[in-house]
């Protein structure tokens, strides 16, 4: 590329028209002049093959996009990870901001995913390793996606729950009961105090437990525990499936009693979503498998808080992220990068309730609080409410008693002493660290 043509692929966000235009933010390991390697980035994700012999047809001004700010943060003699070719030359570590015009797609989700996630960007000349850190959407594009329907304000309206995170519990085990059992366990739990009792995200329509019998008897075992406790409860059905049967699902759990559905979102694609958000008459509610083949490695793939961001815009009103602890292998400052992609402004968009989970129980509640600093999230244990020694009931009632002490600002280990659910909880899972759930 000739150094004229380089300059043709960066601009100052100041000369651009800001609503036409995503801002993209890249970690990428370059050979040769990182300049150039960015101008071929850009290039390849955007115009690609721009001109021929003969043709006046430079396509840079409508449709290329264009280095904002290029940092070379590092200079190393190889790539952070294997790869098919290793020059002998010095490896350049960049941060790349990008301007890409969201034209080029529109407001469509898998065209977007493919022009900043696609072959031109993973497959450019000399750029083998990218991590796509970061994107923010011009108001334009906001305001031609559903995103959520509820938020946090429907779902706390749906609950009438105010001033506390909202308990989920995850009903375990996670697919080896029948329905009659599920139910059993999913009512002990929501007496308890869980406002949320969810199908695990492994649960599908199997012939063992299939989603009619289980959601019409999971969804009167709601209904009875709302009249015991005199609240409102949520029963959350996975109806993860084949795209075609997504919204036959949805309609077969809500009419036996189910008011929300979990889909797990990557798995049945954001498209799927955003076609079931426009059918759904009650809350969606994402949950995480697949997007750690994307994320974990820090300097390849995408970044989780990217994929938050989209689950949020394609209509999730609930985004069930990796939590704290070794267990779920996520460094603090990823967990409450998520947590921040729910809840940001979007112009237009609701906020999503953000719920950082894994290995939970009423001895990571403060925790979670406190990392957080705020009540607008949801805490979603398993084993630490389902496999507690007293049961589901007891289970349930710990996570409210240890919140209890955290708002009064007390210790757990205090608050036991008259609490035998949270003293049995404790007696439990804190020699353990926590019960091993997803």
């Amino acid at each position: 590329m000739k150094p004229n043509e380089i300059r043709g692929f960066f601009a100052s966000w100041e000369d651009l028209e800001p609503e036409r235009y995503l801002r993209l933010d890249y970690y990428i390991e370059c050979v040769g002049d990182p300049e150039e390697a960015a101008a071929h980035f850009c290039s390849e994700q955007s115009t690609a093959q721009w001109r021929r012999v003969g043709y006046d047809e430079d396509l840079r001004s409508r449709f290329a996009a264009k280095v904002l700010e290029l940092k070379v943060e590092n200079t190393h003699s190889d790539f952070s990870y294997p790869v098919r070719f290793r020059r002998r030359t010095p490896v350049s570590a960049c941060r790349v901001k990008i301007a890409h015009p969201y034209a080029n797609f529109g407001a469509r989700i898998p065209n977007l995913i493919s022009a900043v996630c696609g072959e031109g960007t993973y497959f450019s000349p000399g750029i083998p390793i990218v991590k796509l850190l970061d994107i923010d959407f011009p108001d334009a594009f906001l305001a031609e996606m559903e995103g959520p329907a509820f938020g946090i304000e429907g779902l706390r309206d749906l609950l009438q729950v105010y001033d506390r995170p909202i308990f989920f519990g995850v009903i375990k085990p996670n697919i080896g009961l029948d329905p009659l059992s599920l139910s059993d366990l999913g009512y002990e739990g929501l007496v308890g105090g869980l406002d949320v009792a969810k199908d695990d995200e492994m649960l599908a329509d199997v012939d063992w437990c299939p989603l009619d019998a289980r959601s019409g008897l999971l969804g009167k075992a709601r209904r009875r525990a709302e009249e015991v406790t005199a609240s409102r409860k949520i029963y959350l059905a996975n109806i993860t499936d084949e795209v075609d049967r997504l919204c036959a699902l949805h309609d077969l759990a809500v009419k036996n009693g189910a008011n929300a559905v979990l889909v797990n979102a990557m798995p049945v694609g954001l498209s799927a979503v955003r076609m079931l958000r426009r059918h759904a008459r009650v809350p969606l509610i994402a949950h995480f498998p697949f997007i750690a083949s994307f994320s974990r490695l820090p300097n390849f793939g995408v970044h989780s808080r990217v994929l938050t961001k989209l689950q949020r815009i394609a209509g999730f009103d609930a985004v069930i992220t990796p939590g704290f602890g070794d267990r779920m292998m996520t460094a603090d400052e990823d967990v409450l990068a998520n947590v921040d992609a729910c809840v940001t402004e979007m112009t237009g968009m609701r906020p999503c309730l953000p719920v950082p989970g894994g290995s939970d129980w009423a001895g990571t509640l403060e925790v979670v609080y406190r990392k957080l600093g705020s009540v607008d999230f949801g805490f979603v244990p398993g084993r630490g409410v389902f496999g507690h020694p007293m049961g589901p009931r007891a289970g349930a009632a710990s996570v409210v008693q240890a919140w209890d002490a955290c708002r009064k600002g007390i210790s757990i280990d205090d608050h036991a002493a008259v609490n035998p659910e949270l003293q049995a909880a404790i007696t439990a899972f804190r020699s353990s660290g926590a019960p091993p759930q997803t």
